[in-house]
């Protein structure tokens, strides 16, 4: 490999790409708050607003792949100013959807985003390790991954000032109301998305434009080389089923995807009517609180991996979950909305540890599994749905079991880790 230049000329295309972290962060925590809030502004099921998160992770599901073959053919740096692309494309879809006040509008908005998501989280993630001194990579990554949960964290916050409005009407109000009475309500929930976005759109276009137009280097801009261009696709995507660790990963990966992307959508939700009179602006709270917890998490883990191995560690996480998860049904209440925000703690390494574990020994395969793992988060398109339509067969609480079970399988992953495996040091992957 050519060597890279360091110094002052490497900070401008690090700078640029570790804030990829934190904007993707915000991409997808925003969603949690956009989920109770569009379900007031149109009048949806939990089913009906658990599809944000459908249309979100089928976007990633969908692209993940079209994303590591374009990186391979062009290389890093393009694959990164396509992402920012499609993702400032989608936030600014926000705007007609709600002129139009369409639900239909906004999800097909946030498959856009999620599409750019999937290039930036191909394409970032190795172009951070060739940004200076391969000695150094490891310190790279876990600098941008970093700035990922604080990213979820402003989301929320971000979310609880300007989008949602704390009015609640209850069922007997909105039955009082007149049809320009509903209509104004409706119209006003709606736009309360467009500024938030529109500044979002702004912010990452402007930052496709810095990306292009900086001097990368020539490592971020050359094929990936090990897998050209002129490779059959099915040739590794057929390796890639003799390997039953790798497929394991897969599952767990789309579990635990589930399982996170559920609790922190239906986390407002499950406050509201598990503790009464509590307000969507204070659940946020709560749920900020989480977020806060994950990012914890992250820094107490990696600290942990250092005495234990990483996924026997994330084993022992799973089964706190599990216990967590338990709580919150059985129990609910405040006590069980305590349990339920204490679970994001614990999800903290779940991420990158069952990635990093699945793709050891893959060799020449790695990059085409990095994208299989990417396509597994589908997870939270799948489960998500099913909680709402559990939640609205029963009450929000019972939906809860999903990610319980989800967390069976994440331990079950993290015990079935061979000691070969388990003892390789971990680098922290994707921003979940």
């Amino acid at each position: 490999m050519t060597s890279v230049a360091r110094g002052p000329k490497q900070w401008g295309p690090l700078i640029l790409i570790v804030a990829l972290f934190f904007l993707w962060g915000v991409a997808n925590n925003l969603n949690d708050v956009l989920i109770p809030h569009l379900k007031k502004a149109f009048f949806l099921t939990d089913l009906q607003s658990g599809l944000v998160q459908s249309a979100f992770y089928l976007g990633y599901f969908f692209l993940a792949l079209p994303a590591g073959l374009l990186m391979r053919r062009h290389g890093y740096k393009v694959g990164v100013v396509v992402g920012l692309v499609l993702f400032g494309t989608g936030a600014l879809l926000f705007w007609p959807a709600a002129e139009l006040r369409q639900y239909g509008l906004f999800l097909g908005a946030l498959f856009v985003i999620a599409s750019g998501l999937a290039f930036l989280e191909t394409s970032a993630n190795p172009l951070i390790t060739v940004l200076g001194d391969p000695d150094k990579a490891e310190r790279r990554l876990n600098l941008a991954q970093a700035f990922n949960p604080l990213g979820a964290v402003t989301a929320v916050l971000v979310g609880r000032q300007f989008i949602l409005s704390g009015v609640e009407p209850t069922a007997a109000e909105f039955a009082a109301m007149s049809p320009d009475q509903l209509l104004a309500f409706q119209t006003a929930e709606a736009s309360a998305t467009q500024v938030p976005y529109l500044i979002i759109a702004a912010v990452v276009l402007v930052w496709a434009l810095l990306v292009a137009v900086t001097r990368f280097p020539e490592e971020a801009g050359r094929p990936v080389v090990h897998d050209r261009p002129r490779d059959h696709v099915d040739r590794p995507i057929m390796g890639l089923l003799a390997h039953r660790r790798f497929l394991f990963g897969v599952v767990a990966q789309f579990f635990y995807v589930g399982a996170q992307v559920g609790v922190w959508s239906f986390m407002i939700r499950y406050a509201q009517h598990e503790v009464p009179g509590m307000g969507e602006k204070t659940a946020a709270t709560y749920l900020t609180w989480s977020l806060v917890a994950f990012m914890a998490g992250r820094f107490a883990g990696t600290a942990l991996m250092g005495r234990v191995d990483p996924t026997k560690l994330m084993a022992l996480f799973a089964v706190a979950n599990v216990g967590l998860m338990l709580f919150a049904v059985l129990v609910g209440g405040h006590d069980g909305l305590l349990a339920l925000a204490a679970t994001s703690f614990f999800m903290s390494i779940m991420f990158p540890t069952i990635f990093a574990s699945s793709l050891k020994g893959l060799g020449p395969l790695t990059k085409t599994g990095s994208s299989f793992l990417v396509m597994s988060i589908i997870g939270g398109a799948v489960l998500t749905a099913l909680m709402g339509g559990i939640s609205d067969a029963s009450t929000i609480r019972w939906a809860f079991l999903v990610p319980c079970f989800c967390f069976v399988i994440v331990g079950l992953f993290g015990l079935s880790a061979p000691r070969n495996v388990a003892g390789h040091s971990m680098l922290p992957v994707g921003g979940h």
